[in-house]
Parts: C-alpha cells; sequence; structure tokens
C-alpha cells in the first residue's frame, strides 16, 4: 500500500507564502520620479540661436551674405547666453545639454558650411562641396568629443579650436569681403583655405584658452569695465573687420601657443642633459 502522499502544508516543508499567492498591491518604488517638464529661460536663448542659424541659411539662399553672416554672430552671442543663464538659474539639465549641442550643430557646423559654399565653394565644384562638408563634419566630431570630454577636461583650455570661434572665423571672412564688395567666386581659394583650416584646427589638439576661469560674479577692477567699453566702441567702428581680425587672432593663438610651449619643453630638456653632463664630469 503505497503512503499517502503529503500536501506542502501538511508536511511543513513549504511556508504558506509560497502556496497562497500575495494579493497585496505593489509597494510603489522608492526612487522618486523626475519631473516632467523642461526650464524654459535657458531653453528660450538657445531656440533664439537656432533661429538665427536657421535665418543664416535661409538669407544664404537668397543671396544675403551680410545677413547670414550676422546670423551666425547672434547664434554665437545666444549660445554664450544660454549656459551662463542656466548656470546663475541653477536651472541646468540634461535635455538642456543634449539640446544646445543639437543647436550648436546646426548653428556653427551646418550653417557656415552651407553659407560659404553658395558664397564662394560653388565654382570649385567637388572640392568646394567636399571642404564644406569636412567642415560640417569636424563641427560634429568636436562637439561628440567635447560632450565626453566635459568632466574630466581642463576646464581653462579647449582641446582643438571651439565651433563658435570656428563659425565665426567663417563669417567674419564673408561679411569682412561682402562689406569691402568682393564676390565671393573671385575668392573662392581663400575661402576654401579659411574652410578647412578651420574644420582641421577644431577636431586638433590644439588647446585653446576658453577663458571660464574669468569669475563674473566676483569684483573686478576699473581697468577691467574701460577695457570692455573700449572693445564696444572698436567693434563698432566697423565690425567686420573687427570681429574678423579677432577670431583670426584667437584661431592663430593656438598654433602659437603651442609652439611657444614645446620650445621651452625642449629647451627645458636640453638644459637637463646639459646639467647631468656636467655633473658627471665633476671630481
Amino acid at each position: 500500500m503505497e503512503p499517502k502522499k503529503q500536501t506542502p502544508l501538511e508536511g511543513g516543508t513549504a511556508p504558506i507564502r509560497d502556496v497562497i499567492p500575495d494579493r497585496r498591491k505593489p509597494t510603489e518604488s522608492a526612487t522618486p520620479q523626475r519631473g516632467r517638464g523642461i526650464y524654459l529661460l535657458p531653453n528660450l536663448f538657445t531656440t533664439a540661436g537656432l533661429f538665427a542659424g536657421f535665418y543664416a541659411i535661409v538669407a544664404a539662399m537668397a543671396g544675403r551674405w551680410e545677413a547670414a553672416a550676422i546670423g551666425i554672430f547672434v547664434a554665437m552671442i545666444m549660445d554664450g547666453l544660454d549656459g551662463r543663464i542656466a548656470r546663475l538659474t541653477n536651472t541646468q539639465s540634461d535635455f538642456g545639454k543634449e539640446y544646445d549641442s543639437l543647436v550648436d550643430m546646426v548653428c556653427f557646423g551646418l550653417a557656415p558650411a552651407l553659407v560659404v559654399y553658395n558664397w564662394a565653394l560653388q565654382p570649385l565644384g567637388k572640392i568646394g562641396w567636399l571642404a564644406a562638408f569636412l567642415y560640417a563634419a569636424a563641427t560634429a566630431l568636436r562637439l561628440a568629443r567635447f560632450n565626453t570630454q566635459a568632466t574630466t577636461s581642463n576646464k581653462r583650455y579647449f582641446q582643438g579650436l571651439a565651433s563658435p570661434a570656428a563659425a565665426a572665423l567663417v563669417a567674419g571672412l564673408i561679411w569682412l569681403l561682402n562689406d569691402l564688395g568682393v564676390e565671393g567666386a573671385s575668392v573662392s581659394k581663400l575661402a576654401w583655405v579659411i574652410t578647412v583650416v578651420a574644420g582641421v584646427l577644431m577636431v586638433s589638439n590644439i588647446r585653446y584658452r576658453s577663458f571660464k576661469d574669468i569669475d563674473l560674479h566676483g569684483k573686478v577692477p576699473f581697468v577691467a569695465i574701460l577695457a570692455m567699453v573700449l572693445t564696444y566702441v572698436l567693434i563698432s567702428i566697423d565690425p567686420p573687420q573687427v570681429l574678423f581680425a579677432i577670431f583670426l587672432l584667437y584661431a592663430l593663438s593656438g598654433p602659437v601657443m603651442t609652439l611657444v610651449q614645446l620650445r621651452k619643453a625642449r629647451k627645458h630638456r636640453r638644459e637637463g642633459h646639459s646639467g647631468g653632463k656636467d655633473v658627471g664630469h665633476n671630481p
């Protein structure tokens, strides 16, 4: 006669909670959910920059080169304001960072490339639009590298020419020569060189001062305010000429600073070797 099989309840081998299903409502997650919505104030400036960059493309399609160049400079101003406003008002967010990066690609990558192509590079044919594409691709790579190194890189320096500065260099060239009455087709080679060099500098390892170490909250000497007023006066005298000169000097400052540092490093190595030899010859 077979022994009677015992149920889990009779044998006591399984707890009751494994037999009787738990019909209680699941408890809510301990991690608080993020509030929906986005911060309005900084994203208003980011959207204004996107509008200016898109307007630059539309103006270039209509042959309004001065308006196109000014649109890129306006986008550059908006790009400088949105981040600072977000930090001052404590409204930074992941959405704002991603949105700002996409807008930068439009304003400082696609807009300058399309404007300079329609202004001067189109007569060059294939090498013309390839130069414009190189600039746009370099901007995308520059932004991607900046986003991945934002938390580890030195805040005082940029690795490679910043995309707004590169866009200002290209737009400043267009604005200056158009103001002087120079046709873009007559300076196609010059525009090609500036476009390619700006793209290469963006993806290079050359360091540029970021000026992010300047304390805007603290007090400054009176001379600093006077220098700021003089800067505004100089720009207002001849905006295209002064702005192009400023960003050209800034673009050249990186390679010059790198060469100076390399010469100093070589000099220190030579002094170290010569010092070691002198020590070895001492009795």
